[in-house]
């Protein structure tokens, strides 16, 4: 009996000793049977949970499950091109999805603009509309910077051509302005945008959008319903922020389905005027290697960030305008004071 309990209680001491930890489980179980069910926001979380699983998510064998995982947040990806342009970023398509995924911070200033700090050569953009859960649209676009339209006139890329429209499923369109209904709302709350800058030659990479919709404005005139997708990033000093807009313009038959009739990326300074391509360089390369917050998940936090945006941009243009008044009023007052001279010296 007593060689019995001497047995359990060596027993219990063991196990007790020894518990059960995540490396005990094989590699080729966590990555087939749990890792590769995860998102990819899950498995950035859970890698920092314990340095096995760490190594285990950031070793080069979970190549092919960061690949499924950007493949399956954006369909985009699957293009040719990109999937002989990833592969060679610093980590493949972990760094491709690291870079991604989050949004841009806005708080990192920038220096004055550096051409040996802009993208060079050509900027790839790899685009993904949803609807709901849905992917309705893809796109990868390349952008060449080096001719002379892109560097002189106003920075803008875009993506559909002329007669282009896209499907979104939606129906019941309607263009007057008393008889919105429920396709106006389906629209700008099911409606999602995913803009992916790629820098091929730095191997780096930012998403843009703001993913939901920040501002959503229908014409009277036309019926057609404009979207923006925005994110605000940082500038050089005397700029203050840029705003980098995805705008998506949806319109349709009266009674029939909504489509995506124009697909653009802009960026205008604070006081609304268009950057130009040579000036919007040195902002994408500064949001492709800047820092990274958690993407904003719902449509109020969205739009009460870009609120807060539009206050400091009205701020900024009243702060102006009274700059220029100060200025006016100096040189009226200069203006005055020169005739009075000019006119005494004439009087004597």
């Amino acid at each position: 009996m007593d060689a019995l309990q001497s047995e359990d209680s060596s027993s219990s001491s063991n196990s007790s000793a020894s518990p059960a930890t995540i490396s005990t489980v094989h590699p080729d179980i966590l990555r087939s049977h749990i890792l590769n069910r995860l998102d990819g926001a899950t498995l950035a979380a859970l890698a920092s949970t314990s340095p096995d699983l760490r190594s285990l998510i950031s070793s080069s064998s979970s190549s092919d499950l960061w690949r499924n995982i950007c493949a399956a947040t954006w369909p985009s990806v699957a293009h040719p091109d990109l999937a002989s342009l990833i592969p060679t970023f610093k980590h493949g398509h972990r760094s491709f999805f690291s870079d991604s995924f989050p949004a841009v911070h806005h708080h990192r200033r920038l220096s004055t603009p550096n051409p040996d700090l802009e993208i060079a050569g050509r900027i790839i953009s790899a685009v993904d509309i949803y609807y709901g859960d849905s992917p309705i649209f893809s796109k990868v676009a390349e952008t060449d910077t080096t001719t002379e339209w892109f560097n002189t006139a106003p920075f803008r890329i875009e993506l559909l051509e002329a007669k282009e429209v896209v499907s979104t499923g939606i129906r019941d369109y309607s263009s007057g302005r008393g008889k919105d209904g429920a396709w106006l709302k389906s629209l700008e709350e099911e409606l999602r945008v995913s803009w992916i800058v790629i820098d091929p030659a730095g191997k780096r990479s930012a998403n843009v959008s703001s993913g939901v919709a920040v501002s959503v404005r229908h014409h009277w005139l036309t019926g057609e319903v404009q979207l923006k997708f925005s994110t605000v990033v940082a500038a050089a000093e005397g700029v203050e922020e840029v705003e980098l807009g995805v705008v998506v313009t949806c319109g349709g038959e009266e009674g029939g389905e909504v489509h995506v009739r124009e697909i653009y990326l802009g960026m205008e300074d604070m006081e609304g005027r268009s950057l130009s391509g040579r000036g919007s360089l040195g902002i994408l390369r500064g949001a492709t290697e800047g820092e990274r917050r958690r993407r904003r998940g719902t449509r109020v936090e969205g739009k009460a960030e870009y609120e807060r945006f539009l206050e400091r941009k009205r701020e900024w243009k009243r702060r102006v305008e009274r700059r220029e008044k100060v200025l006016d009023t100096l040189c009226l007052v200069t203006g005055v004071a020169f005739f009075l001279t000019f006119f005494a010296f004439l009087l004597m």
